[in-house]
């Protein structure tokens, strides 16, 4: 008697690389073509189909249609041609895919859906999502508030958790099937979906203040009774939000926020490799930093924390950080949040009277300049041209996503310098030619950092996310790439984006057993994390 497979688990699913005895045992004989493939020839010919495709957002969906077929392939396609294929499923094109969400929705249930209305609905649906995972060891969540650089969008962005989940898996191996992307329907304050009838939200303004921060509280607490060791990983809150739910639980449950933390230890790598080319130290430097919402504050946080492990104290650090919003720079006088409080400006410097980039620039002189703006080309010529008064290689990372939002070209910043600036951007850019020098530019993609730092957190069953957690990822990062001539990238490249992330996994696992917030030794490193690595390939292989 033949023991049937369920086709439509994509765990179990093979398709055509079942073997003939294989289609015998599970019942399989008349329900798929006769040939039989290899994993390496499935993947070849997906990519194949791939490529025929329109473009980048069509070819997310096929992609998306596959995962739900067959999670191996998926997996393995995505490894095999990663610098063709990130993009794909992540940065850049996954805005799209956000702003998309609710008019391409089809019945997908990856992901969980919560509504802040009915707190008491929780844990039923936590049962409900997890009851076929044999555990759960982390949460990405988000309420689409802040989505990358397009804002509010609602529900639409479970696109992002569901994003955020895969690359995990693609980067750093962790089982897919132990990961729950998770969405927040807080409402939306965005008017183009309360009025759109294909939306799949609740068509209310948000609710906000200590209202959601109650729900909050309920989701925290059922699910870390339900999986105590669960890693909370928030994305994309609204500013609002963002750092006070982080400043909430930190110090509770074992958690960080990607666009803070993860944003901030990426930027700082790039920063480690601006200053190894330089071959220069925090002492010599100043930072502007244009745009002071949570990206923004975050790089802030971790540049500063690098710096206070580099052995500068936190007012001489602090002193080094100028945030840059609409108005100039962040003083005191403005209306601030949270996280922007801690690097506000005494307005006795009358910074108010600088009105233009340009005059900032003039008035602080930085060696670096980072966009975390969303403003698009707000780092024109004369910008680039006033760094170069002030720094020989002055670094300038416009990092706002998606490419349609970003502050500059790294091909117009370095023609601008003639090839003095040293650049990392949001997107991937094209290598560029300056007087013979071929100028790889370093994306400032948190894909690099972030799956190892989780990978690093599960694996040691740490009970805190550190700050020394945080800066070794970030050393991590630089060590691996070392970069030591004009026009070599400041960070890693996509290609390494494997090794970086185990590397990044083993040097958080040994930074949790120097703080205390885990049980096991330096013996363990190695075995925890293989074990905890999933890999790409049938059951037969």
């Amino acid at each position: 008697m033949n023991v049937e497979i369920n086709l439509n688990d994509p765990f179990n699913n093979k398709g055509t690389a079942f073997d003939n005895s294989e289609r015998e045992k599970f019942g399989l004989v008349g329900k798929m073509p006769s040939i039989v493939l290899t994993l390496e020839e499935q993947v070849e010919l997906e990519y194949l189909k791939i490529q025929k495709l329109s473009d980048a957002y069509h070819k997310s969906l096929y992609l998306q249609n596959l995962y739900r077929s067959n999670c191996t392939l998926y997996f393995a396609l995505i490894r095999h041609y990663i610098e063709q294929l990130l993009p794909i499923i992540y940065t850049p094109t996954i805005a799209e895919n956000v702003i998309r969400f609710s008019d391409n929705y089809f019945g997908n249930c990856e992901a969980m859906y919560l509504d802040s209305r009915y707190p008491e609905k929780i844990e039923e649906a936590i049962i409900n999502v997890t009851k076929n995972m044999d555990t759960l060891d982390l949460m990405v969540i988000t309420d689409g508030e802040g989505i990358l650089g397009i804002g509010d969008w609602g529900i639409n962005g479970v696109e992002i958790s569901i994003g955020k989940s895969r690359v995990y898996t693609v980067a750093a191996g962790i089982d897919p099937r132990r990961i729950l992307p998770v969405i927040i329907d807080n409402g939306t304050n965005r008017k183009e979906l309360l009025g759109a009838p294909s939306y799949l939200g609740k068509k209310e303004t948000r609710t906000q203040g200590e209202t959601y921060l109650k729900f909050i509280d309920k989701f925290v607490e059922v699910a870390n009774h339900l999986y105590p060791n669960v890693l909370f990983h928030w994305e994309d809150f609204g500013r609002d939000n963002a750092q006070t739910i982080l400043d909430r639980y930190k110090d509770k449950v074992v958690t960080f926020n990607d666009d803070i933390q993860g944003t901030g230890v990426t930027v700082v790598a790039a920063v480690n490799g601006a200053l190894a080319l330089k071959k220069e130290s925090y002492k010599e430097q100043m930072f502007v930093i244009f745009g002071a919402g949570t990206a923004g504050i975050g790089i802030a946080e971790q540049i500063t924390n690098d710096m206070i492990v580099q052995g500068l104290s936190k007012r001489a650090a602090k002193e080094r950080i100028f945030m840059v919003d609409k108005n100039g720079v962040v003083t005191k006088e403005n209306y601030l949040t949270e996280g922007q409080k801690n690097f506000a400006r005494n307005e006795s410097k009358n910074f108010k009277g600088l009105e233009s980039l340009n005059q900032i620039i003039d008035e602080i002189k930085p060696s670096f300049l980072i966009g975390a703006s969303g403003q698009k080309d707000a780092f024109e010529e004369k910008v680039v041209e006033s760094m170069l008064k002030y720094h020989e290689h002055p670094a300038i990372f416009p990092l706002s996503n998606p490419s349609r939002l970003s502050e500059a070209n790294a091909k117009n910043i370095l023609h601008w310098s003639k090839g003095k600036a040293l650049v990392v951007t949001g997107s991937p850019s094209d290598p560029v030619i300056i007087n013979g020098v071929k100028h790889t530019i370093g994306q400032a993609n948190n894909a690099l950092f972030y799956p190892g730092l989780g990978l690093g957190i599960v694996a040691s069953k740490a009970t805190k996310v550190t700050d020394r957690m945080l800066s070794v990822a970030a050393k991590t990062g630089t060590n691996i790439n070392k970069p030591d001539k004009a026009g070599d990238s400041l960070l890693p490249e996509i290609m390494d984006l494997r090794r970086c992330s185990l590397s990044v996994a083993s040097a958080v696992f040994e930074a949790a057993i120097k703080d205390g917030v885990t049980n096991y030794q330096y013996q363990d490193i190695e075995k925890q994390i293989n074990k905890c690595v999933w890999k790409a390939c049938y059951s037969n292989e």
